[in-house]
């Protein structure tokens, strides 16, 4: 009597089992499909039935480094971070072998395609977006796998060294391109005050002699200077109204 309790003891214990809050069962009674387990103790006949674990919290597929070939026929190395999740776990384990090496698989054969649909300025400026590529096609893929990709992230483009210096000589040439049109935009908007400046000097009476006063003042502050005096034009051309003979006529003298 007390070894049929024992036994059925031994036998109830053994067939107790735990799904944790993360995890979902997947029942099998006689090689066949018969349910999922939820968080919680769960009775698992001996035997007759059996049960796989089915993590359903996000996981991580670290895409290695992939050589592709863009559009533009340029050889680079692209590696990427896929995030996904379990969302049917009866389809997880009955419509794919392993799911987890059939993801990373499908990322690999994916990312070579799309990058090689686009050309090296486009995947160097439009990473998030070819990323976003990338994931649809695999969310699409693998939904029939019960599999939820929530996102695509790409880590590292590679290039090759000739084309990082040719990258790097085009950068350069580029920001002498900007130096040169601020540069010029500057000499423009100082020619265009000045012309302001010109303008009003010449428009105001006696402008020009405080302007000339106020040069001197300014040089006058350092000795080590030497001043070259610019006669004002408006000088000249009083001097050029005045009768040369007036005073010498007046004067009694005459030329012959």
């Amino acid at each position: 009597m007390w070894g049929i309790l024992i036994v059925g003891a031994v036998l109830l214990l053994a067939s107790i089992k735990q799904i944790n809050q993360y995890q979902r069962g997947v029942r099998f009674t006689l090689g066949k499909f018969s349910g999922i387990m939820h968080p919680g103790w769960r009775l698992v006949i001996p035997i007759f039935q059996g049960y796989q674990k089915i993590d359903m919290r996000i996981r991580t597929v670290d895409v290695p480094d992939q050589e592709a070939i863009t559009k533009d026929n340029i050889s680079v190395n692209v590696n990427a971070v896929i995030y996904y999740k379990v969302r049917d776990a009866e389809k997880a384990v009955i419509q794919v072998e392993d799911f987890f090496f059939a993801v990373s698989q499908l990322a690999q054969t994916t990312m070579r395609n799309i990058v090689g649909e686009v050309n090296l300025d486009e995947l160097l400026s439009s990473r998030e977006a070819i990323a976003n590529k990338i994931k649809n096609i695999v969310d699409k893929a693998t939904d029939v796998w019960g599999i939820a990709v929530n996102s695509v992230e790409l880590k590292d483009i590679i290039l090759p060294e000739e084309m990082k210096r040719v990258i790097g000589k085009q950068a350069e040439a580029e920001r002498e391109k900007r130096a040169v049109i601020i540069q010029a935009e500057g000499e423009a908007i100082a020619a265009e005050n000045l012309t302001k400046a010109a303008r009003t000097l010449t428009q105001s009476r006696g402008a020009l002699h405080l302007r000339t006063l106020n040069a001197l003042n300014d040089l006058s502050s350092d000795k080590s200077n030497t001043v070259i005096f610019a006669i004002p034009l408006e000088i000249l051309k009083a001097l050029e109204k005045i009768d040369p003979n007036k005073n010498q006529k007046e004067n009694g003298q005459s030329y012959l």
